[in-house]
């Protein structure tokens, strides 16, 4: 098998993505791309990679033909907050650099790029639940402006040129393996490190804030399904609703509570409360359960159980490394 590139792996999902795909297709057949620093752990020793800007189009060109790869999963992005406070660098990474990968990945014949969207595309002119994805895109902030850019110029590409770009939107993703950073849904995997560490948690969201959210091997899963999909029955491109979880800020915070006993909330919104608001509350995934066969597997509880035990096992390690 030809090789695989992956931009953005010190992401959240990069990081995990990577090794899942080491797995199943060889660790020497996938390579990590990252902007800064080699991610955390031993992602950067277990197979190839290299330090690399997204935005410098004539170096992502070079590693396309050095590596001779023939699939992109580009993940490389700007969130929703961090963009907001930095609207020129996301619009750097998230449309010029998005720019320049489907142009290496064109002019390299490249079989495949994977790019994921967001709910992040939706505005506050739609329906709240079981939104489909053919609504009106008037997103609130660059992040989400830059994705609906992604999404059309993937299926741009595709009919203009042939190259096989796909995407799915994500929901909100739950993670342990890398700690939540600025974007709006990332209290859903804050709440479980605060309640392990301090077994309290000052939300950022009104506690009766509902959005669509995901287990990240739900969030792999779809992923590296697509991928494999067989590309003549995906009647969509670049812009497949996932759907799995869809929940309160108060319905997990007591879930969590049923985990940590004497566990407190309070709740004390900003800025990303706007932007929770313009998202809908769940989506109708019947494209991609038709077209490619997805079905998630994780529920709110055994997300919440599964979630607490690792970030718990997780917390526990790094203290036992202090001391050591």
């Amino acid at each position: 098998m030809e090789r695989i590139l992956v931009t953005g792996a010190a992401g959240q999902i990069g990081s995990e993505l990577i090794p899942a795909l080491r797995q199943r297709y060889g660790a020497d057949k996938v390579v990590a791309l990252w902007h800064t620093a080699p991610p955390a752990g031993d992602l950067a020793k277990s197979g190839p990679g290299e330090g690399l800007d997204v935005t410098d189009t004539v170096a992502f060109d070079a590693v396309l033909k050095k590596y001779a790869a023939k699939k992109v999963f580009h993940l490389a992005s700007i969130l929703s907050a961090l963009g907001e406070k930095d609207p020129d660098r996301a619009f750097k990474v998230n449309v010029a650099g998005l720019y320049g990968v489907f142009e290496a990945a064109r002019n390299n014949k490249v079989a495949q790029v994977m790019v994921p969207s967001t709910i992040a595309v939706f505005g506050p002119d739609i329906p709240k639940d079981n939104v489909p994805e053919d609504v009106p895109l008037h997103p609130k902030t660059i992040y989400g402006t830059s994705k609906v850019f992604q999404e059309l110029l993937g299926a741009y590409y595709y009919n203009k040129f042939g190259l096989d770009v796909r995407g799915l939107r994500f929901p909100g993703i739950i993670s342990y393996q890398t700690e939540p950073l600025f974007g709006t849904t990332d209290y859903a995997s804050a709440i479980f490190f605060a309640a392990v560490r301090e077994n309290k948690y000052k939300c950022y969201l009104r506690a009766d804030t509902r959005l669509p959210m995901m287990y990240m091997p739900d969030a792999l899963k779809a992923l590296i399904d697509l991928s494999e999909a067989d590309s003549v029955k995906l009647e969509r491109r670049t812009d497949y609703h996932v759907a799995s979880l869809s929940f309160t800020a108060g319905e997990l915070a007591a879930a969590v509570t049923e985990l940590s006993p004497g566990f407190s909330v309070t709740y004390e919104p900003d800025s990303r409360q706007q932007i929770a608001d313009s998202w809908p509350a769940s989506l109708n995934d019947a494209a991609a359960r038709r077209d490619w066969g997805w079905s998630p597997k994780w529920g709110l509880e055994d997300m919440a159980k599964d979630m607490y035990e690792n970030v718990k096992r997780k917390t526990q390690n790094a203290k036992e490394q202090l001391q050591t």
